[in-house]
């Protein structure tokens, strides 16, 4: 569905991207992850249009991925970032309609993010920028799927959140995928993102190093020492 091809990128002198390759196959939760650094926002916001990279090519259904964001949205691509970026001064009502921007009728998005996160229709008229984090992310997710995107793109999703709140986060990962949206998860808990991963793929300095069924991956001896720590022995 989604073939990223040889891509490099460089920030200046600093190269991100090593001739990073990686598929996304239709309906799976594509996990990826890696050591900070490794080049996993950066590939994300290649993809999202945001970044374009000094070589490679990003292919979505055959055909090349524009370097625009609006173009990439309008093609059913959609990043929810690092760190949220909602607007802070906006309503949560205000936050959803920019996010789908792209969509002539905004109405049914927005009912379907009520449905989907009944606290956000409490709070419709609250500035966004007085919320919990959790609901932040929620109000990050909602906006994300208000153009009813094929891929959704999540990045660290669960930086900064309690652990009850990153269970609901991967939760709610987990059922916008149910629905049929195909998903490429980033995520420094590799633990959790495994959990609920169809296959995934290891990033480091710059190049997937490892990919496979998330299950393969989760049980491999180097990424359990790297990513996962070793678990206790029950004597």
């Amino acid at each position: 569905m989604l073939e990223i091809r040889d891509l490099s990128f460089f920030y200046g002198k600093i190269q991100a991207l090593n001739h990073l390759s990686l598929e996304l196959r239709d309906g799976e939760i594509h996990a990826v992850i890696g050591a900070n650094g490794a080049g996993k926002t950066t590939m994300m916001n290649c993809i999202a249009g945001q970044l374009v990279p000094q070589s490679g090519e990003i292919l979505l259904d055959g055909e090349k991925l524009p370097n625009a964001p609006h173009m990439v949205v309008s093609r059913g691509v959609v990043l929810v970032p690092e760190g949220r970026q909602i607007f802070h001064n906006l309503t949560v009502e205000e936050n959803l309609l920019m996010g789908g921007y792209t969509i002539k009728d905004r109405s049914p998005g927005v009912e379907r993010s009520y449905e989907m996160f009944p606290r956000l229709k409490e709070r419709r008229r609250q500035r966004a920028g007085t919320l919990s984090g959790g609901e932040q992310q929620m109000l990050a997710i909602a906006r994300g799927l208000m153009s009813d995107p094929k891929i959704i793109l999540f990045d660290e999703p669960s930086l900064g959140l309690a652990p009850l709140i990153v269970n609901d986060v991967m939760s709610n990962i987990k059922k916008i995928n149910e629905s049929g949206v195909t998903v490429m998860l980033v995520e420094q808990n590799a633990r959790k993102a495994l959990a609920i991963a169809t296959r995934a793929s290891v990033i480091e300095q710059g190049r997937v190093v490892k990919s496979g069924l998330a299950a393969e991956i989760a049980a491999d001896e180097s990424v359990i020492s790297n990513y996962l720590g070793k678990a206790k022995r029950k004597d």
